[in-house]
């Protein structure tokens, strides 16, 4: 499924297009990811959030 909302990262703008109609930068989708017990990912995005380096 696409997200039709954006939000524009530099003044928070929610829109329906791919370019903020105030100041022009390229909108981002503000929607989480979907959950899913079977993520292979996991780990490696948790240690992004927390500013760790991965062991592995």
């Amino acid at each position: 499924m696409k997200w039709k909302l954006r939000k524009c990262p530099i003044d928070g703008t929610y829109t329906l297009k791919d370019n903020c109609p105030i100041c022009g930068s390229k909108t981002i989708v503000p929607h989480p990811p979907r959950f899913s017990p079977e993520d292979k990912f996991v780990k490696y995005r948790l240690e992004m959030k927390k500013g760790r380096k991965l062991n592995c």
